[in-house]
């Protein structure tokens, strides 16, 4: 395995630190926040901390263990919402400005994570990354969906596939972009390193290179792709960890799904 580095909490780091029962408060301390379903359902009776720590024997180190349960989770409290399960953290409108990017700025994002063997999907969506605006103070900002999100999808054949998805500006009536689409199976049961660098704005630019951690091998490169990465009357632009993904309509997916566990290490977020 490569000698990947360890880093330090520091302005803009996010690296698990054993003290499980604090892991909450870590989140927050670092300027993140975090949208956890630990109340819904029959967790309402008997609470259940959706991000956990444990020891990772591979990196050997402290990780970040994402649950979420085909039963009882909804999206963030709201009992409404039955065609959805949502376990994240994110930068919003109360993190340092470092880790929130305005019209032209730029983010460098690292971090790493590991799917499950044998994760369960389906063909609507299951992502584990987002880039996604805040709201202004009037609720009228192009907030509602994603610029960007990594995918885990199931096709109409069968085949499995990781889809980095770039989602236009509402006003220009646009639907998904692909930038991305390879073989999931790559991804099951490794650990992978992510350098994500953005630069938010209409005319931005994307990269992305995911390699997998036990030989060094990379999975997937986006190099300098021109996009428009802005969104109008948004208050700024931040991204997005964890597991959030369909259950279908009235959860009639929920037969295809099953309990996972995400794991992720090591966040960073660099304005440079």
């Amino acid at each position: 395995m490569p000698d990947w580095p360890l880093i330090a909490q520091g302005a803009g780091t996010l690296v698990a630190d054993g003290a499980d029962a604090q892991t909450y408060s870590l989140i927050t301390a670092q300027g993140y926040n975090q949208e956890a379903p630990d109340m819904s359902g029959a967790h309402a009776a008997a609470p259940f901390r959706h991000i956990c720590q444990s020891f990772d024997s591979e990196l050997k180190r402290w990780v970040f263990d994402f649950y979420i349960h085909v039963e009882n989770d909804n999206d963030r409290g709201n009992p409404h919402k039955t065609d959805r399960q949502r376990n994240e953290i994110k930068t919003d409108g109360h993190s340092p400005a470092s880790m929130v990017a305005q019209q032209g700025e730029t983010l460098v994002m690292r971090w790493k994570f590991r799917l499950p063997d044998g994760m369960h999907t389906t063909s609507k969506f299951c992502h584990v990354h987002q880039l996604k605006g805040i709201d202004n103070s009037e609720g009228t900002a192009d907030v509602s969906l994603p610029l960007i999100t990594f995918t885990l999808r199931t096709l109409s054949n069968g085949a499995r596939q990781f889809q980095v998805i770039h989602v236009p500006p509402t006003e220009q009536g646009a639907g998904n972009v692909y930038l991305a689409k390879v073989d999931l199976a790559d991804f099951l049961g490794q650990w992978v390193a992510v350098t994500e660098r953005v630069r938010f704005d209409y005319g931005g630019s994307y990269s992305v290179c995911i390699v997998r951690i036990t030989d060094g091998h990379e999975l997937l490169r986006i190099d300098d792709r021109s996009l428009d990465l802005w969104r109008m009357s948004t208050t700024g632009l931040r991204p997005k960890w964890g597991i959030y993904r369909s259950i279908g309509d009235n959860g009639s997916l929920k037969g295809e799904l099953r309990d996972e566990i995400v794991r992720f290490a090591d966040f960073e977020i660099e304005k440079p």
